[in-house]
């Protein structure tokens, strides 16, 4: 039987939805690694539109949906995440990029919403506690592992995971309030909770150059391949 991979992605671009360079790693180094994989998105509006050529918010009232945009990486075979069953798959991936931050959960919000306090979609929740519940192995890279750390850290009545968005300060004691821990890694290395299967690398939460990102996305997939039953 092949190894299978669900892989979740929240738009097309790095401020606003999933960062592609990730994104494009992943699928790379799965397919390297002979595992199957289906890419799903939230059927929805993303939370923000930037015209990336300038870092500058979209005009008032533009919008675009997160499943659309992510079939630009997935050569048009997408889902919705609602469609997403664990049963179904050996393992998951997040991507990385703003996307995962403000659509996937509020943790870029200002305020109340924001950091520690995020709010995650209600997929995102269902989608991460149901590989984690059936021992599967969960990948997340860049800002995604803070999506773990919120689901199942102590302060949500997990068992709180280890992660890494490398040495990130701020994120990192944002992870430490929601009850999980951050492991400092390098963008090239990833790093396994192998308690709770949940494995991260930093990726561009690091300064770093496209093809060091890739080393690192690489090290994370050979793993959750590894853990893949």
């Amino acid at each position: 039987m092949p190894k299978t991979c669900a892989v979740v992605l929240s738009g097309c671009g790095r401020a606003d939805g999933s960062e592609i360079h990730e994104s494009v790693s992943i699928l790379v180094h799965l397919s390297r690694l002979g595992v199957e994989f289906k890419c799903f998105a939230p059927d929805a509006p993303q939370v923000s539109v930037i015209n990336h050529a300038t870092g500058q918010p979209a005009p008032a009232g533009q919008t675009r949906n997160m499943m659309v945009e992510a079939a630009r990486i997935s050569r048009g075979e997408i889902a919705p995440l609602s469609k997403l069953d664990p049963a179904q798959f050996g393992g998951v991936v997040f991507a990385g990029g703003f996307g995962a931050a403000k659509n996937l959960c509020s943790y870029g919000e200002q305020g109340e919403r924001g950091g520690a306090n995020c709010a995650v979609l209600p997929d995102v929740e269902r989608v991460i506690k149901g590989f984690h519940a059936a021992k599967k192995p969960v990948g997340l890279c860049c800002i995604a592992p803070v999506l773990a750390a919120r689901v199942l850290g102590t302060r949500m009545g997990g068992p709180g995971v280890k992660v890494t968005v490398g040495s990130d300060r701020a994120t990192s004691d944002n992870i430490a309030t929601m009850g999980s821990t951050n492991v400092p890694r390098s963008v090239t290395e990833a790093y396994c909770d192998d308690t709770n299967k949940i494995v991260t690398t930093p990726a561009y939460m690091c300064d770093a150059k496209p093809h060091e990102v890739f080393e690192g996305i690489g090290r994370m997939c050979d793993k959750v391949a590894e853990l893949i039953k």
